[in-house]
């Protein structure tokens, strides 16, 4: 049993190491590593199985598949922060003459853009990139199978075209943009494109024995931005980090956080699964987790973040299927989240009591609904229903008095304060919605006017 780090509690280790012991064993993967993360912190880590005969570790590197995205994905953030593209873009502004150029850089990021989901000719995980050596390999003479931005339908040869994107724009390799632009501010030293020492080999296991066969390890080339990269527990534990704060060095919180935001699923609270901007959403025992899945030949990955635990999980696999990673690493979260919960941080007093703030804060109506307004620390606001169903909404503070929504229904919409001519306030209006002091307040500009007799009993 590899030692755990000491911040957790002793059953929730022995919890912990129970679960990814009894994943490799039912299993059967020659070995297996999962760590769990703490407010950016690896706070545990264990492994089963075995490595060119020993155990490895959270420092041994495993193939991490699709977990790729979520990298190339940052690397298209940067550009967009940088003014360099606009989500929006097809792209053919760009990177013309590929033959899905109306897509957009947006649709290629959430998996919208109607490509195919494989490349055509061999199955380009098992063989070499040199079969694929231009774009016209990877995505063929009919690349799209559905209207672009219609439906979610994942895509591979997607990445391709991102990665290229990356390489047009910074005219350099995209392995070389990525070491240089986030792996190295990072600090991710054991997160590369090809496999370095110590490393595990990809293994398949025959599904009625328990023998192995070994798997090749292909250079995808330009393939690569869907699922080269090699990875370790340590290194996915800070880009578990990242995934949940953002730095500034790479990109910052916001953007991030827009990455996080689903992009690929029906605009309510009901989804299971859904996707952003490079990054997977799920829902599991009632939490959000974000991260990504990943698979190659020989290998499973998983990483998930939830956001509002401070936590996250990873577990590597050198087996190529019989493992639920997905679920494993979800529940990973699951035990230190149910187990520890994250202790909350103390309240503090705003420094500073703006009295124009104040006046908003407190009850408001949308006709008859009730609604609460509170003033956050940030100068932000929220918005709260306070009886039977209603949308809620945190709002950010804009520089000319306004506050944007950031969540909800009222997402990027934007709530205004109209005054009287004394300076006194009128209404709120938010997106065309008016919010008054009095239920109907028959002095404030309510769409389709207030009946002029008031309210009566009937």
């Amino acid at each position: 049993m590899s030692a755990p780090f000491a911040e957790l509690l002793p059953d929730t280790r022995r919890a912990l190491f129970h679960r990814i012991a009894a994943a490799q064993a039912e299993g059967r993967a020659p070995s297996l590593v999962g760590a769990v993360v703490r407010e950016g912190r690896t706070v545990w880590a264990g492994a089963r199985g075995s490595v060119d005969g020993r155990e490895p570790d959270a420092a041994t590197q495993y193939r991490i598949g699709s977990i790729t995205k979520t990298f190339t994905a940052v690397l298209v953030l940067r550009l967009r922060d940088e003014g360099l593209l606009a989500l929006a873009d097809p792209l053919d502004k760009h990177l013309p003459g590929t033959g899905a150029g109306e897509v957009t850089v947006a649709q290629l990021l959430a998996h919208t853009s109607g490509l195919a989901a494989e490349a055509p000719g061999p199955w380009w995980e098992r063989t070499p990139g040199t079969l694929r050596p231009e774009l016209s390999d990877v995505l063929g003479e009919e690349p799209l199978r559905h209207p672009p931005g219609r439906l979610h339908h994942y895509s591979n040869p997607g990445y391709t075209l991102l990665g290229s994107l990356v390489e047009e724009l910074r005219g350099a390799r995209w392995d070389e943009v990525l070491q240089h632009e986030v792996l190295e501010p990072l600090g991710m030293t054991r997160t590369s494109a090809r496999p370095r020492a110590p490393h595990a080999d990809g293994w398949a296991v025959h599904p009625w024995a328990d023998v192995t066969l070994p798997e090749p390890a292909e250079d995808l080339g330009l393939m690569a931005p869907a699922g080269q990269l090699w990875s370790t527990a340590e290194d996915l534990g800070r880009w578990a980090g990242f995934l949940a704060e953002g730095d500034e060095r790479v990109l910052g919180p916001e953007s991030v956080a827009e990455m996080r935001t689903p992009a690929a699923v029906p605009g309510s609270d009901s989804w299971e699964d859904g996707y952003g901007l490079g990054i997977q959403l799920v829902r599991r025992d009632g939490r959000t987790l974000v991260g990504h899945t990943g698979s190659l030949p020989g290998f499973l990955a998983a990483l998930w973040v939830s956001v509002e635990d401070g936590a996250a999980a990873v577990a590597l696999a050198n087996t190529t299927s019989g493992l639920a990673v997905g679920t494993l690493a979800a529940d990973l979260v699951r035990i230190v989240a149910d187990r520890e919960p994250r202790v909350p941080a103390p309240w503090k007093p705003l420094p500073v009591a703006d009295p124009e703030l104040l006046e908003l804060t407190g009850p408001w109506y949308w006709g008859p609904a009730p609604f609460a307004l509170r003033l956050a620390a940030d100068r932000g606001l929220a918005l709260t229903p306070l009886a039977g169903g209603g949308r809620a909404s945190r709002f950010r503070a804009e520089q000319d008095g306004t506050w944007t929504g950031l969540d909800g229904y009222y997402a990027g919409e934007t709530l205004r304060v109209v005054r009287l001519r004394d300076g006194s306030v009128s209404h709120l209006d938010l997106g065309s919605f008016v919010f008054t002091r009095k239920p109907y307040d028959a002095e404030a500009p309510v769409p389709g006017g207030v009946d002029p007799e008031g309210w009566r009993a009937k």
